[in-house]
């Protein structure tokens, strides 16, 4: 009987080791899944390479991994913004290695990894600090750079339900990258709000099939995704997060 599910998000993590390479779904908060970071912390791999489209957000999540002496380097496309004060310290104190990668470019070199695709040329970047030293190629009159596909040992996503093979449904924009990095690691882990019994999800709503998953958690309903729009720690009723309705 396959049965992909575990215990607790420390069962889930196991067996990340020092020196891996792990992509973090996540578009900011949404869909970064949180639990898994926080019992990676507690897990005590360092020396980590991350792969994600920011640099953490506030003190939680990503930010709290990197606060904690654990990355190595980081491979993101948007490294800055105004909560992004634990990257911002570390970075000018030559403690973090950055690779800055342009946000499509990103997600083709992983979905491309998923593929099982050797390169690609891109427009993206061409004229710029960050095309130099790669192979440049015209194609009808335009010029384009070699990008190369990431991939990685283990893939840390979000999702809303699944059941025990590993199928995923996502929620809404919370899904971002985590289709992609599900196909392009060698162990994905999911942490899901529920688990629910085979065949209780509608095929066609299934867009991350078992096959790219092998171990799924289940973190329980978490408050401040149906609490409202949270801008500037407020959400669209005036409460704050942790005025929010348990």
């Amino acid at each position: 009987m396959i049965d992909k599910t575990v215990p607790d998000a420390a069962a889930a993590v196991a067996g990340i080791g020092d020196g891996a390479t792990v992509m973090i779904g996540g578009f900011g908060r949404a869909g970064q899944p949180v639990e898994l970071i926080d019992a990676l912390i507690a897990h005590g791999a360092t020396d980590l390479v991350i792969v994600n489209n920011n640099a953490g957000n506030g003190d939680t999540g990503l930010a709290a991994l990197l606060a904690a002496r654990r990355v190595r380097k980081i491979i993101c496309s948007f490294p800055r913004q105004s909560d992004s004060w634990v990257f911002d310290g570390l970075y000018r104190a030559g403690e973090i290695e950055l690779e800055l990668v342009p946000q499509g470019n990103l997600a083709e070199r992983i979905r491309a990894a998923g593929a099982g695709i050797g390169g690609f040329y891109s427009p993206t970047g061409v004229g710029t600090q960050l095309a130099e030293g790669k192979e440049h190629r015209e194609i009808d009159g335009r010029q384009y750079v070699l990008e190369y596909p990431i991939r990685a040992d283990f893939a840390l996503i979000s999702a809303r339900k699944a059941d025990r093979w590993g199928n995923l449904v996502y929620r809404e924009t919370a899904r971002n990258f985590g289709p992609i990095m599900a196909s392009a690691a060698d162990t994905t882990i999911a942490q899901v709000d529920e688990l629910v019994p085979l065949g209780d999800l509608d095929p066609e709503t299934v867009v991350t099939p078992g096959i790219f998953v092998n171990r799924v958690v289940a973190v329980g309903e978490r408050r401040w995704l149906d609490a409202g729009a949270f801008v500037g720690g407020v959400d669209l009723e005036g409460n704050t997060l942790e005025e929010v309705p348990a």
